[in-house]
């Protein structure tokens, strides 16, 4: 199985294809350039590197968020049109998930797998997930939240089980005083040391779980495709704002 896998949901984006659960070739977003500009020669770029065709590829894998609303929705148009004219299928996969799945090190003894990235504005993309064999579980929604919030829910509902943080962005939660607390006074049980540091190029991660995901048969249709991106746009805060200002 060709699989190509998109990441557009921060300027840390990338490309990647790959044969089964093995990456091909990986494209890292390292310009300023947008994604409108950007995505489609990189993808040329990348196949051709791969030895591969558009019209080898077999399942087309897109990040659905939670990130930026911009580049989401380039990323899951271009998706949706690609598989509406090849009629080939494709996998949605949280970018959150897919960085979880590269928590490693002690992993049998960390029953949980917290997962956060930068969201701006002081805050976090986050998500908590349980380890149920082979796959992860995640434990309520993913949300955009404070740091320290997030800190605290996730020991409030792992259980006081260990927990194997990992991030694109460990100095969000390492350099907040709640975690030096915690840390201080043994009452937080970390897998590791720390927060693990994950690679902003996500995209081969998020392609090997996409991967397992179509092997299940975990296909979205093109028309049900749909961003998640946890945290409504600024746009849409002012109108909600001026629609109850005008009903009031």
């Amino acid at each position: 199985m060709i699989l190509l896998a998109l990441d557009t949901c921060d300027a840390r984006g990338s490309v990647t294809v790959l044969r089964d659960g093995d990456a091909l070739q990986t494209v890292a977003h390292d310009t300023g350039d947008d994604y409108s500009v950007w995505l489609l020669p990189t993808i040329d770029r990348a196949l051709a590197a791969s030895g591969a065709t558009f019209g080898d590829v077999d399942t087309y894998v897109a990040a659905t968020g939670p990130g930026s609303f911009t580049g989401v929705r380039v990323g899951l148009t271009t998706v949706k049109a690609w598989a509406e004219v090849s009629r080939k299928p494709i996998v949605a996969v949280s970018r959150l998930e897919a960085m979880a799945t590269e928590a490693h090190g002690s992993t049998a003894a960390a029953g949980y797998v917290a997962a956060f990235a930068n969201a701006q504005r002081r805050q976090i993309f986050g998500a908590l997930y349980r380890r149920q064999a082979e796959r992860l579980e995640r434990v309520g929604e993913e949300t955009v939240i404070a740091p320290e919030k997030f800190f605290a829910w996730t020991l409030e509902n792992s259980g006081g089980e260990p927990i194997h943080w990992i991030s694109t962005d460990p100095e969000m939660l390492t350099e907040t005083e709640i975690w030096a607390a915690r840390q201080t006074d043994g009452a937080v049980k970390v897998v590791g040391r720390g927060v693990q540091a994950a690679s902003p190029v996500l995209a081969p991660a998020i392609g090997r779980l996409g991967y397992r995901l179509a092997k299940l048969g975990r296909f979205t249709d093109p028309l049900a495709l749909d961003a998640n991106y946890v945290r409504r746009s600024d746009a849409e805060v002012a109108w909600s704002d001026r629609n109850s200002k005008a009903a009031g």
